[in-house]
């Protein structure tokens, strides 16, 4: 499938996206856990500025569905994020990744903030002002199976909260966009991480980009033209 130009250069197919992560990984040195903190960060911040913490009298309250990957460790330490914002983070973690010893360790540092980490969705979103969509990244192919696609079509039911989706709108082929039929997510928010996929070219929301750290290098060798992040901020609005 051919390529395509976007705000940030050229949009990522799958294949590039694994491998700028890769190459993130092994020329600069980032760590899975210094990649991962660096993408849960920017979004809550997208979360913090779609969402201001001013906007409300109380607390508001974020739900955050996260996946077994990496996607969902994004989610995990968003969650931690929002918590220190001023939010009310609750988790929904319906597959925990039991076999790698961060993801043990993400969910031990939102045990110590009483961030409640759940399996199931709850009967009633009404008390969320926003939904993060951590389910599936740009690795996600095939067919979405139980429980997720289950609340996929709950989160996609008229009447729920606005969902921001983190890199790839879960149900989404990361070059085709949303798929003909299956369960899949039409959010009104993404953020994107390092760039944008193919899939954004799909995407008519409100569209941010988060990863304030890529080298020249790499954004020259993947042709990124990545726009100017403002101030000390990690995240920047893309435009529509």
């Amino acid at each position: 499938m051919d390529q395509m130009e976007g705000a940030c250069g050229l949009l990522l197919n799958q294949k590039d996206a694994i491998a700028l992560d890769q190459e993130l990984m092994t020329s600069p040195g980032f760590s899975v856990d210094q990649l991962m903190e660096l993408a849960g960060l920017s979004v809550a911040c997208a979360v913090a500025t779609a969402f201001p913490r001013e906007k409300y009298e109380a607390r508001p309250s974020v739900l955050l569905v996260c996946g077994p990957g990496n996607n969902g460790g994004d989610g995990l330490v968003a969650a931690r994020h929002l918590y220190h914002f001023g939010y009310e983070a609750h988790v929904i973690y319906p597959k925990p990744n039991v076999k790698e010893q961060l993801f043990a360790n993400l969910r031990t540092q939102l045990e110590q903030l009483s961030v409640p980490v759940e399996a199931a969705l709850p009967d009633s979103l009404d008390r969320y002002c926003a939904v993060v969509d951590a389910i599936f990244g740009f690795s996600f192919s095939g067919a979405v199976r139980a429980p997720f696609d289950d609340i996929i079509r709950r989160l996609s039911s008229s009447g729920s909260p606005p969902v921001l989706s983190v890199d790839i709108p879960s149900g989404w082929d990361v070059e085709k966009g949303p798929p003909t039929e299956g369960p899949a997510l039409q959010p009104g928010l993404l953020i994107s991480l390092t760039a944008p996929k193919m899939c954004a070219a799909h995407f008519k929301g409100r569209h941010f980009l988060g990863g304030r750290f890529v080298p020249p290098g790499i954004l020259e060798k993947y042709r990124l033209k990545l726009p100017e992040y403002p101030g000390v901020s990690q995240v920047v609005e893309l435009p529509s």
